[in-house]
């Protein structure tokens, strides 16, 4: 009999899911570099005739901005995609497994809402990878946004249709839902996914000129949205309440930060359905209601940015599980909060700050906030690769098993 180290990742749970959901998120931060730093007349986003425009007529600063860029997109979307894929055949093979039945026979089935999360967020990379990297993609962009909505909705479907077991099994069987073990945000996870699917479903809102698709985009992402913003009112109090109650569970320690992408998330769909009101059913708005909207969002999350690394440090959580000896799939949460800080900045600065006057584009304010943006994103980006040598590289010492 022979015996084979194992690593962290062979011990699979669906919270792998967030590997891919980071390098997608990641992917979608250097988008951001184009979407707000490259002219895009004619469009609400940029394509690639207008990036490949600046890149020829831009200085060296331009061009290099544009190949971080690229360079950006193209590594994080490949990782996204590839973790997927891998996630996808585990889960596969997790199922009908003892540990399948005991996953889902206790409050971690939720965790399962991380494969619909990742599948939503990889339809997003997939878009920001038409717009980067393919020519004419905006003279047909009109058919591809009645499959986007096929794709997201079909993703909803799954979504609900595991929550929708989840409720069934807890809401029938007294007793089966262990309140001692809800002692953290984990079953937030499910509103994140939501939100993910209206942020996605909300995309055509703010592109489409037919007012028939984007009807629709604005009715399918305001269902998604209001029911993600329930899911978490719910959670978030009774979650809080066990807090309160036995401490904060230390290996879902990271859950405490989820609120800041959902914020982000959420607040990217409601920009998205604001855009597509004014611009194609001439609804009004000003500048400045977007800042304050922006700025309340952004409260929330440094609120809860600071809530939670009170928690893990008081835990030891970094010791413990990013640079210590201790591997949980559920480190990967703290991607997310990253990611979702370096979006809002860009969208906080640029469609508040800026658009309502009190910062002028391209001034030394601006790159002061664009440079905190970018930094969280670069610590995000290591970070991720860090976790990653843990999890899928070779084995630190786990105990062997016997080979089949």
């Amino acid at each position: 009999m022979t015996s084979t180290a194992l690593r962290p990742a062979d011990r699979y749970s669906p919270l792998y899911f967030l590997a891919s959901l980071g390098a997608g998120g990641l992917a979608v931060t250097f988008f951001m570099y184009l979407f707000f730093w490259v002219p895009h007349p004619g469009q609400p986003v940029p394509v690639f005739e207008d990036i490949a425009r600046a890149f020829l007529g831009g200085g060296l600063l331009t061009q290099g901005m544009i190949a971080v860029a690229y360079v950006g997109i193209a590594v994080l979307a490949f990782h996204n995609i590839r973790l997927l894929i891998w996630n996808i055949a585990q889960y596969r093979r997790l199922k009908g497994t003892p540990e399948w039945e005991e996953l889902t026979t206790t409050n971690a089935e939720t965790q399962l809402l991380a494969m619909p999360l990742a599948l939503a967020m990889s339809v997003n990379v997939g878009f920001v990878l038409g717009l980067a990297f393919v020519p004419g993609l905006w003279g047909v962009v009109e058919y591809l946004f009645p499959m986007a909505l096929i794709a997201f909705g079909a993703i909803g479907v799954l979504a609900f249709r595991q929550l929708g077991h989840f409720f069934g099994r807890v809401l029938t069987k007294g007793g089966v839902f262990d309140v001692t073990a809800h002692n953290s945000f984990a079953q937030l996870l499910p509103a994140f996914a939501l939100s993910m699917v209206a942020v996605g479903f909300a995309a055509p809102a703010a592109m489409s000129t037919v007012p028939l698709t984007a009807g629709i985009s604005l009715i399918g992402s305001t269902f998604f949205g209001v029911a993600a913003i329930l899911y978490a009112v719910v959670a978030a109090i009774t979650g809080f309440n066990s807090m309160l109650h036995y401490g904060t569970a230390r290996e879902s320690g990271p859950t405490l930060l989820v609120v800041i992408p959902i914020m982000t998330v959420l607040g990217i769909m409601f920009l998205r359905q604001e855009h597509g009101m004014m611009h194609t059913f001439g609804a009004e708005g000003a500048a400045v209601e977007t800042l304050v909207f922006l700025s309340r969002l952004m409260a929330v999350q440094v609120i809860f940015l600071l809530l939670g690394f009170v928690v893990l440090n008081r835990q030891g959580y970094w010791r413990a599980f990013v640079f210590g000896q201790g591997d949980s799939a559920g480190a990967y949460a703290l991607i997310c909060p990253g990611v979702a800080l370096s979006v809002m900045l860009h969208f906080w600065l640029n469609q508040g700050l800026v658009a309502s006057g009190l910062v002028a584009k391209f001034s030394a304010g601006y790159w002061a906030v664009s440079a905190l943006s970018v930094t969280i994103q670069v610590v995000m980006v290591w970070f991720t690769f860090h976790l990653n040598r843990r999890h899928f590289g070779r084995s630190r010492g786990a105990a062997a098993v016997p080979a089949e």
